[in-house]
């Protein structure tokens, strides 16, 4: 393992609104683990590149858009590690000089391949698959995201580390990797909150998808969802969409409680977690929000906005 998770303190925030209600939140810095390969990004890589090691492959063969924040994470880590890297990257007009993340991918030694979005959208068929395979024998294929077996037992971890018992973890979701982890650590009287960042998309299928690939039964499924709840109106329009009261909020948490958040993925998280507080009527509870990382393109968008920030 070539990354520690010491540096992923708990972070104590008090708010106002939520003290009032006595509310305890606290906040697992795994954006603390590293610049590049930071928050779930690492908890989905790492056991991935134990098993690259283990087959003795040469490096690892991914998948990302041109903003990927995974694909950086994958040409670091492979870096750190003395691992070869290859991205598959959705654009075919693009080149490694279109934007610092892929000039930054490939300062660090992941060769990039420039797809059609057509062809890049064949990145879970076996033939596909296959076909990579034949043609790169020696490298070791992560899903893009990190969103196999391997990515959601790292994320299992998480929890492990927290000295406390929370009652209420709250978690952003893309693929709902990370939060299938979590998932299943929780114990019998925790709940996990879910927002994805995405529009039209549940959580709870999502991580019930995941868990039926593994071999748990439909009831033991069944009861791990029964402590799941998917907020499904908090991704701001989609995918990268954002608006200025999202990015205020996330202002007043860098100046206000030294909490850095990004605009695609903690920052809807934690709006979702505020408005739901007060909509649900919590009161009396610890939350843990888990800080999942993306602050790389974060500091991109904020430049665009002429904020400053980070």
């Amino acid at each position: 393992m070539l990354l520690c998770t010491q540096q992923s303190i708990t972070q104590e925030v008090q708010i106002q609104e939520l003290t009032d209600r006595n509310i305890r939140l606290l906040v697992k810095r795994d954006d603390l683990i590293h610049t590049e390969v930071s928050g779930n990004k690492w908890r989905k890589l790492k056991y991935n590149l134990d098993q690259c090691t283990s087959l003795k492959k040469e490096g690892v063969l991914t998948f990302g858009g041109a903003f990927s924040n995974h694909l950086l994470a994958t040409a670091s880590a492979c870096h750190l590690a003395g691992l070869k890297s290859i991205g598959f990257v959705r654009g075919e007009e693009l080149n490694v000089n279109s934007n610092e993340t892929l000039l930054k991918c490939a300062e660090l030694g992941m060769k990039l391949v420039f797809v059609s979005r057509d062809e890049y959208l064949l990145k879970e068929e076996k033939e596909y698959l296959e076909e990579l395979q034949l043609k790169f024998p020696g490298f070791y294929m992560v899903p893009e995201g990190g969103s196999n077996y391997l990515g959601m037992i790292g994320c299992q971890e998480i929890l492990s580390e927290i000295q406390e018992t929370p009652d209420i973890i709250v978690v952003a979701a893309g693929t709902s990797t990370t939060a299938s982890g979590i998932c299943l650590s929780l114990d019998e009287n925790q709940k996990l909150w879910v927002v994805p960042v995405l529009k039209s998309y549940s959580a709870t299928e999502n991580i019930r998808a995941i868990l039926s690939r593994t071999a748990f039964e439909t009831e033991m499924i069944d009861d791990y969802l029964e402590r799941v709840t998917s907020l499904e109106e908090y991704h701001f329009g989609g995918y990268a969409k954002y608006d200025i009261t999202l990015l205020n909020l996330i202002e007043e948490c860098f100046f206000k409680y030294d909490l850095p958040l990004d605009p695609i993925y903690t920052g809807k998280a934690f709006y979702g977690l505020l408005n739901e507080v007060k909509k649900q009527d919590v009161k009396d509870k610890t939350i843990l929000f888990i800080h999942t990382g993306g602050l790389w393109g974060a500091k991109k968008i904020f430049q665009k906005e002429k904020r400053a920030i980070f």
